[in-house]
């Protein structure tokens, strides 16, 4: 991740109950830099709003493109976010 960042919010749901988990995402760096085509590969507690709140602050992360010979190209990536109370 080299320029830009949103912390994702923490779900409610999950805040009430005091847990928490993470998600692991895999997504499309576009040749600009924007994330695209989410998946969820894992999530270690389910249904509490984790793997949407993923989705939605790494959507709008930006990276510097991957280049192949010296042209922007697109690439997939693993991303792993961790929601933590503390």
């Amino acid at each position: 991740l080299d320029e830009f960042y949103v912390q994702p919010d923490y779900p409610e749901l999950a805040r009430q109950a005091r847990l928490e988990g993470t998600v692991i995402l895999q997504v499309v760096i576009q040749k600009d830099g924007s994330v695209s085509e989410p998946q969820v590969l894992r999530v270690d507690k389910a249904n509490l709003g984790f793997e949407q709140a993923a989705i939605d602050a790494v959507t709008q992360w930006r990276y510097t493109p991957a280049e192949q010979n010296g042209k922007p190209v697109a690439v997939y990536l693993t991303v792993k976010v961790e929601f933590s109370l503390y």
